[in-house]
């Protein structure tokens, strides 16, 4: 061991490493307290010291981020743990543990993988938003600060379980089918060594949904989203008068409409093809009347949205308002309960459809309206027609709209429909 100096801040500045050993130079000042210097001319603080009559070692700090005096003040510290009939030494290798086990218990909570997940793969999928949303509010809200390792197959079907329970038997076979690939993704990175969804069969077998809102539903519903008002009352009535679908209809932006003309890219829709809405004048007078929110920088992204960040979400619970109300007013109407069978948002699109073609629509105008790419719309059709149906989309809206305002004031019975020249 070198010789003891006097340590100053200067003198170990000054202090040379020996290219072929470790020295280690002991401060006068304290006994036990040394200025450790690696060959590679790294600096550092050590305490040496006796404890239940062994040598024992403590590192304290780097040089120059602790100082000769932090140094020092250290060491005595240690000095006083070890008088007290502790050591130090046993202290700092625990509380290092400790701090590991944390980041290692951290690092496989099931809402940690949500977000890599999310990042290294969902950031890269067309409909990477929402299954990253459905995750979110299932998954990660019943299982978030769980390890990953905890969750067992059981767990899986209660989940699902529990969300078909609530009356929403599509919405837990996509939870299932994203959770699968979720679970499998932990697998390939060898986070899990097999997945607990590895044969959980879907809830139910999915039936086609024929779920249509009868007039006396469309009226309710319209005078509930009267009530209610921003936000639900405003997306409820552009759904209902658009027939667009509910993720498209909460992500509009006024950059898209123009007018009376709304207009989106291809990456905002569904099936990825570009579409273009004619806005009937209910239709314009709702957009209107709803109050835009900007975000933290002064600009309004969305025009449905709460945060001014985001596009409105909550979409079950925005649905049960709605629900909710409309059971109060049609009962208020009977002076009895009434009961309403359940209806969802997408069912509000198939009362579009249907609406338009009890107006005498043609089935291609409709699905033009809808931009829905099957049936009379799909195969050669799709390939070789060009014609948009511009024309006849905005008639077929605005068509739409006043049926929907002859329901709403009980007017409905005196339909008129559209000539075969103007379905055209």
């Amino acid at each position: 061991m070198t010789k003891a100096r006097a340590i100053t801040t200067k003198s170990v500045e000054a202090m040379k490493p020996d290219p072929e050993k470790r020295i280690e130079v002991p401060d006068p000042a304290l006994k036990g307290l040394y200025l450790v210097i690696q060959a590679s001319g790294a600096k550092s603080w050590a305490l040496r010291y006796r404890f239940a009559g062994k040598p024992k070692k403590l590192t304290l700090g780097k040089w120059p981020l602790m100082g000769v005096a932090d140094a020092r003040a250290a060491a005595s510290e240690a000095i006083d743990e070890v008088e007290l009939g502790r050591d130090p030494s046993a202290a700092k290798k625990a509380t290092k543990a400790a701090k590991l086990e944390a980041q290692l218990s951290e690092r496989d909570k099931v809402k940690t993988l949500l977000t890599q997940y999310a990042k290294r793969h969902l950031s890269s999928l067309k409909s990477g938003d929402t299954v990253k949303r459905e995750l979110d509010r299932f998954v990660g809200e019943a299982w978030g600060g769980r390890d990953i390792h905890e969750i067992q197959k059981r767990d899986v079907i209660d989940l699902l379980d529990e969300i078909a329970d609530s009356g929403r038997v599509v919405t837990a076979n996509r939870v299932r089918a994203y959770l699968n690939k979720f679970l499998n993704w932990c697998v390939e990175r060898d986070i899990l060594s097999s997945s607990p969804a590895t044969g959980v069969k879907p809830v139910a077998k999915e039936k086609s949904r024929e779920r249509v809102l009868s007039d006396d539903e469309v009226r309710w519903f319209w005078r509930a989203c009267d009530d209610l008002g921003f936000p639900w009352g405003p997306v409820g009535k552009v759904l209902l008068l658009t027939g667009q679908r509910l993720g498209e209809v909460v992500g509009m932006s006024d950059s898209e409409v123009s007018g009376d003309l709304w207009q989106m890219e291809a990456s905002r829709t569904k099936n990825g093809r570009a579409h273009d809405v004619p806005l009937s004048k209910p239709v314009r007078k709702v957009l209107a009347g709803v109050e835009r929110i900007a975000d933290a920088k002064g600009r309004v992204q969305f025009i449905f949205t709460t945060t001014g960040e985001t596009p409105l979400s909550g979409f079950h619970k925005g649905r049960n308002h709605i629900a909710d109300r409309m059971v109060l007013i049609a009962s208020e109407e009977a002076g009895e309960p009434v009961e309403i069978p359940h209806w969802t948002f997408h069912d509000l699109r198939r009362t579009a459809a249907t609406g338009m073609a009890r107006l005498g629509i043609p089935v291609r105008v409709t699905e033009a309206v809808l931009n829905h790419v099957s049936g009379t719309g799909g195969g050669i059709v799709a390939v070789y027609q060009r014609h948009d149906f511009a024309d006849e989309k905005r008639r077929a809206l605005d068509a739409w709209a006043g049926l929907v305002s002859e329901i709403e004031s009980g007017k409905a019975d005196n339909v008129v429909r559209l000539t075969a020249g103007e379905g055209r």
